[in-house]
């Protein structure tokens, strides 16, 4: 068979930060009933959570669905005294250099993990099909294998985690975010082996880090994500509404608005068949 006619693999699109506000959470929404989007991660830390989770439960089988971790946003589940003495979670500044330095008191991040985990299986009646974390916190030292030992106890052999690495030479040669992307590698060094040491599964092949910066052409960033993909190709991103209750609690605003546009558009389609890739809830 011609190469010019061969299928289109697949590869999973995921919307992060499901519930952080009504707007995103709307916007995401709204691109899985359109099948523009393959997967959305959920923030069950947020208000919206229990009532949008219904939204998604008919949406069953068109998208996978998972835990969004969030450990620097707002207020965690329930109290964490050392962790988030003031009953707001610390910035990720912070939370790195406590991870950093061995001061991350992981009983606690434990504890917020499983929280996190039971609000999402109480609101979907089943456990997330993956776990990611917000800005990546899930790869951190001491959360990182707090999140594989909640998944193991649990028994979820099917829920597979992000691994937001990527190769150097494909960073640089898709040229977006460079270092911001090879920060994040080696942040996540050694992660794939701890996952599959503990008997779960990640994707293979990462794209999505980006600038948010309103002024560049998010879909020729985007065309850049479908460049040597991997066997398991995750592709990130954040679209949505940016409605009041964003402004001031997240650093991604003016971004999603353009994002939600693109894969609306004709454009992101017709990259998704240049490159041969379709955007689907699994690599199945």
């Amino acid at each position: 068979m011609s190469s010019n006619h061969a299928p289109a693999a697949p590869f999973v699109l995921c919307a992060d930060d499901f519930a952080i506000t009504e707007g995103v959470s709307r916007g995401i929404l709204e691109l899985a009933r359109e099948n523009r989007i393959s997967a959305t991660s959920a923030m069950v830390t947020r208000p919206h959570w229990a009532r949008l989770a219904r939204e998604l439960d008919g949406l069953r089988g068109q998208i996978s669905v998972g835990l969004h971790l969030n450990l620097t946003l707002a207020e965690p589940l329930a109290a964490m005294p050392r962790l988030a003495p003031s009953g707001t979670l610390p910035t990720l500044g912070e939370l790195t250099r406590l991870a950093f330095v061995s001061r991350l008191p992981v009983d606690e991040v434990l504890g917020e993990v499983n929280r996190q985990l039971d609000a999402f299986c109480a609101a979907l009646q089943r456990p997330p099909d993956f776990v990611d974390g917000h800005q990546h916190v899930h790869i951190l030292p001491g959360i990182r294998a707090s999140v594989i030992s909640a998944l193991g106890e649990r028994g979820l052999k099917d829920t597979w985690l992000r691994n937001p690495a990527e190769r150097h030479r494909t960073i640089m040669r898709r040229g977006v975010a460079p270092l911001k992307s090879i920060v994040i590698a080696g942040l996540a060094f050694g992660l794939a082996d701890a996952v599959r040491d503990a008997g779960l599964s990640v994707n293979e092949g990462f794209a999505g880090v980006s600038p948010f910066d309103p002024t560049r052409d998010y879909g020729a960033d985007f065309a850049c994500y479908l460049v040597d993909p991997g066997p398991r190709h995750l592709v990130m991103c954040h679209p949505g509404h940016a409605d009041e209750e964003l402004v001031g609690l997240d650093p991604i605003v003016a971004t999603r608005e353009q994002e939600l546009r693109f894969f609306k558009s004709s454009r992101f389609l017709d990259m998704c068949a240049e490159a041969r890739l379709k955007a689907a809830p699994s690599w199945a």
